[in-house]
């Protein structure tokens, strides 16, 4: 299943993984935690990663990713379920110096989050190819080595949580994208590098960074 339609809402979830937020001593939310990428974030069909020139370092974050598949405002948990159909991989890609300097001053985080092609995203695959959401293993290779291993059953929120949560708050349209939060292991790219992400043993991302 390819994207077909670009004007969609891109749904990020952070501290979603106890690892993760070990990494930045960051303490565990309560609630699910999400900001926004513009459409203008996506990268697509492994096309590579283009390093802006804004930062000095930018690191990978590989996370689930759901595709939803019908509107829905202040959704239901128990229903939740029926307003996603498919599963991806991608890689939220952060500018992290920035990222600190906002941090510091107390300001929003999007010209560390949002700017162009910071949101690779993989095809799509129905989700009834997969046998058990809840235990879904994903991982990243940089240049051969994994340097990221998850799996959901680790996940703080769980799929179904997060989207009426997010729900609550701004209404879900079909061609949505929600990354449902990254793992330990994030780090920086360097031009040349290669990126290969997988779910299970199957290869979902394969790009390199230019």
């Amino acid at each position: 299943m390819q994207l077909k339609n670009r004007k969609m809402k891109i749904i990020c979830v952070g501290k979603n993984y106890l690892g993760h937020i070990r990494e930045f001593d960051g303490a565990v939310p309560e609630a699910p935690i999400f900001f926004l990428k513009p459409d203008t974030a996506l990268t697509v069909r492994n096309r590579p990663f283009f390093l802006p020139d804004f930062a000095k370092r930018f690191d990978y974050e590989v996370e689930i990713l759901l595709r939803i598949c019908k509107v829905g405002k202040c959704i239901q948990e128990r229903f939740a379920h029926t307003y996603y159909d498919a599963i991806g991989l991608g890689i939220d890609f952060t500018a992290r110096d920035v990222q600190s300097r906002c941090r510091e001053k107390g300001e929003p985080w999007e010209i560390c989050k949002g700017f162009d092609g910071s949101a690779v995203v993989s095809r799509f695959v129905h989700k009834s190819n997969f046998p058990d959401l809840s235990n879904l293993e994903f991982s990243l290779t940089l240049n051969g080595e994994t340097v990221q291993h998850g799996n959901t059953a680790d996940m703080i929120f769980n799929f179904d949580r997060i989207i009426s949560y997010v729900s609550q708050f701004i209404t879900l349209k079909m061609g949505d994208i929600i990354f449902t939060g990254t793992p330990a292991g994030i780090g920086a790219v360097k031009i040349n590098d290669r990126l290969q992400g997988f779910i299970g043993n199957e290869k979902f991302l394969d790009f390199r960074v230019k």
